[in-house]
C-alpha cells in the first residue's frame, strides 16, 4: 500500500495536536431549530459510547457530556491517527419559555437528538380582534339573555 507524504496536512495536524490538549473537551457540532410545539437539537457524536452520554437540565442550562475511548490496540504502529478520543462538552443557556421537565433525549447511529418542548404559555396564539361595533352586539345579548 502506498501512502503520500503531504508536508502540509502534517504540519496542520502537528499543529492542531499542540493546541488542543488531550484533557481539553473536543468539537461537538450541532443543528438547533425550532417549530410550533418545540425546540430540536442535533449533535454529532461518532464513535461515542451512548452510556457516556449525559444530558442535564440545571435551572436555564442545558449541559451534554460524552466520552469517545480510545480503540485497545495494543502493539500497532499507527499510520494514521486522526479519530482522538476524548470528552464532549456543550453547554446552551434555555430561555424561560420551554417545559423544562418535558425535555427528551435519544441515540441513534452516533447522533444525538434532543427534543425541547416550548411551553404553553409560550407558544404562539391568535388573539381575536374586536370592533366597537361587535362589543355593543356582545354587551347587548348579554343584557337581554
Amino acid at each position: 500500500m502506498a501512502l503520500s507524504f503531504d508536508p502540509f496536512s502534517e504540519l496542520d495536524r502537528l499543529a492542531s495536536g499542540l493546541l488542543q490538549s488531550r484533557s481539553a473537551p473536543r468539537v461537538m457540532p450541532v443543528d438547533l431549530y425550532r417549530d410550533q410545539q418545540r425546540y430540536v437539537l442535533t449533535a454529532d457524536l461518532p464513535g461515542v459510547d451512548p452510556g457516556s452520554v449525559d444530558v442535564d437540565v440545571d435551572g436555564q442550562l442545558l449541559t451534554i457530556r460524552a466520552q469517545r475511548s480510545a480503540s485497545s490496540t495494543e502493539g500497532v504502529k499507527w499510520l494514521a491517527r486522526e479519530r482522538q478520543e476524548g470528552s464532549y462538552l456543550r453547554q446552551f443557556s434555555i430561555g424561560e419559555g420551554v417545559d423544562t421537565a418535558g425535555i427528551s433525549a435519544s441515540y441513534e447511529n452516533g447522533v444525538l437528538s434532543v427534543i425541547i418542548p416550548i411551553s404553553e404559555r409560550a407558544k404562539p396564539r391568535k388573539i381575536e380582534v374586536e370592533t366597537p361595533h361587535e362589543a355593543r352586539e356582545t354587551e347587548s345579548r348579554t343584557i337581554t339573555a
